[in-house]
């Protein structure tokens, strides 16, 4: 048995040891947004925050995470959408299939708290999850937008309203 911090909940899974956190947070949790894309880390489908800190949850084993690790998912960014970066991928239509858009918004938003305005070159060089669809200017559009109070304060003339 394990004890994992997930979005603020402690949470008791029983699993072995090795299980990769991201399949403990979709079949014993139940938080499906954190998706499966290669399962060796590259894609970024599967990125949460661990202690705010973007991670790959599918390289991760439950033994490695401690009951102090605060794990927060998509499901734990905000109850009702109303996250900057959230409503900034709303406002820009930025998914095409959506599949990896849980894995880009987790790490967009790790990006704007260690770079509250980012360049697009550090913007290019923090968004290394793939897009199969090919969204890399939407998503970029989007964290720019983002990045200058979201889609209320470019709506406001830029107050924020």
């Amino acid at each position: 048995m394990a004890k994992l911090n997930v979005n603020g909940k402690s949470i008791d899974v029983t699993v072995d040891g090795d299980t990769p956190l991201l399949w403990t947070l979709r079949e014993q949790v139940g938080l499906t947004g954190t998706k499966y894309g290669c399962g060796v880390g590259q894609c970024g489908a599967c990125a949460v925050h661990i202690n705010g800190e973007v991670q790959r949850s599918c390289t991760i084993a439950v033994k490695d995470v401690k009951a102090s690790d605060k794990i927060v998912t998509i499901e734990g960014i905000s109850r009702n959408g109303t996250h900057p970066v959230q409503q900034a991928w709303l406002a820009l239509d930025v998914p095409q299939c959506g599949y990896c858009q849980s894995g880009q918004i987790m790490a967009a938003i790790s990006l704007l708290r260690k770079k509250p305005q980012p360049t697009d070159e550090d913007i290019d060089e923090a968004m290394t999850n793939i897009c199969r669809c090919g969204t890399y200017q939407r998503i970029r559009n989007a964290i720019n937008l983002a990045a200058n109070g979201g889609p209320k304060a470019v709506s406001t003339g830029g107050r924020k309203a």
